[in-house]
């Protein structure tokens, strides 16, 4: 199978190329970081790059496992360069390496090396690296596929299914590049998605947060997969816990959320308030980083597809803009998604359906009540009307809506 291209995010690296500025790459774990530094590999060379001005350790590779010593690292990257032409070092998963940062500052002191760094975790970013770089950083934070990309490269005999075969096909084994890659059943995806699950909770949240209780840490991820687009907050969590006979306190919800958010296991949407354009600090919505992952977890009535919908909508919206929060409309009234870009928002109402008049009232409402001009949408799955127009208001299907540049 020919390797997936993922061209925006390749465009982003072709972007930053020799500026003195450290590209850092952030993604969940297997979301496809490791290949797009290939692509972009082969896309240095193919512009005239020599294979000996390329650097790359991948710590999570034994190879390297001498390397994860920062001055050994140094050592080696410092033995391997070319002085008289630009070095592309690439240091994939550096958050194995203890005191990365002082490498990473060093490389990026000197002027023929282009430095490129991943990590699996928001975290790895939070602490002394963001600090000591602060202006000297630019970060790409990749996802798994989007719908766009799942269908690009889908077999050709999986092409000639409907959108909704293959959106069924794609919230069924999940948007994991290595799914795409290797095989289309249900099965397989799952037993390969747990892999992914287990290693994100047990070596991302347990061991760096020195949780004790596991199964609790698992009861609140699954609570959080239940309830993606719902309003919650640790308080919400603990006292449902707590009445299904598994106590725990608000602080300790509130740890594992931050644990489940920095694996970027989890999205945090925080609420924003339409008219004071403020930001609102509590009760915020969470999304799940691939459907497949949660319907693994979830059966029954919880696999709703108004709430897949609305996560899937969430996930595209942070892929196109570089804000994205709930809108909040006076005490009581929501718009589900506010994204923001050069300073201008746009509005987003996603439902099901809106067949019934009923509902699609209820839909459009919201949108109505937002007193500015700038552009409206409500995203539904509907075939039939559609894409109509209410009075500035674009509806438009949310499948063909996921398919556009």
């Amino acid at each position: 199978m020919k390797r997936l291209q993922r061209q925006d995010y390749l465009n982003w690296l072709v972007k930053w190329r020799d500026k003195q500025i450290i590209k850092v790459v952030t993604g969940v774990r297997r979301c496809g970081k490791s290949t797009i530094f290939k692509i972009y590999q082969d896309f240095l060379m193919q512009e005239g790059v020599e294979k000996e001005q390329i650097i790359s350790v991948n710590f999570e590779d034994l190879e390297f496992e001498e390397l994860l010593d920062y001055k050994s690292l140094y050592n080696y990257v410092k033995e391997h360069l070319k002085e008289d032409k630009k070095n592309y070092i690439f240091l994939d998963e550096i958050q194995h390496v203890e005191q990365y940062e002082k490498v990473v500052d060093s490389l990026f002191l000197k002027e023929n090396c282009d430095v490129y760094i991943t990590g699996s975790n928001a975290y790895f970013m939070s602490g002394e690296l963001a600090t000591l770089l602060t202006g000297r950083y630019v970060e790409l934070s990749m996802m798994p596929l989007s719908f766009r990309e799942y269908c690009t490269g889908l077999d050709d005999e999986k092409q000639t299914l409907s959108l909704n075969e293959k959106m069924n096909l794609y919230i069924s084994c999940g948007s994991f590049p290595y799914v795409l890659k290797y095989g289309y059943d249900a099965q397989d995806a799952k037993e390969y998605m747990s892999g992914i699950y287990n290693t994100i909770l047990l070596n991302d949240i347990v061991k760096r947060l020195r949780i004790a209780d596991v199964n609790m840490l698992e009861a609140v991820t699954k609570f959080m997969m239940h309830n993606i687009g719902n309003r919650t907050s640790p308080t919400t969590i603990a006292n449902t816990m707590t009445s299904n006979h598994k106590k725990i306190d608000p602080k300790t919800v509130d740890r594992y959320i931050r644990g489940l958010t920095d694996s970027l296991l989890f999205y945090e949407a925080r609420r924003y308030n339409i008219k004071g354009k403020m930001f609102l600090t509590t009760i915020n919505k969470y999304y799940i980083c691939d459907i497949g992952m949660r319907n693994m977890k979830v059966s029954g009535k919880d696999t709703d597809i108004g709430h897949i919908l609305e996560n899937l909508v969430y996930l595209e919206l942070r892929r196109r803009y570089p804000e994205v929060y709930v809108g909040q409309i006076g005490a009581d009234g929501e718009v589900d998604f506010v994204a923001i870009k050069d300073g201008i928002p746009v509005y987003f109402q996603v439902s099901q359906t809106t067949l019934d008049e009923k509902v699609l009232q209820r839909e459009l409402a919201p949108l109505r009540s937002i007193e500015d001009n700038y552009p409206k949408y409500l995203l539904t799955l509907d075939e039939a009307f559609g894409e109509m127009d209410y009075g500035g208001i674009q509806k438009l299907n949310a499948l063909k809506w996921m398919l556009e540049e």
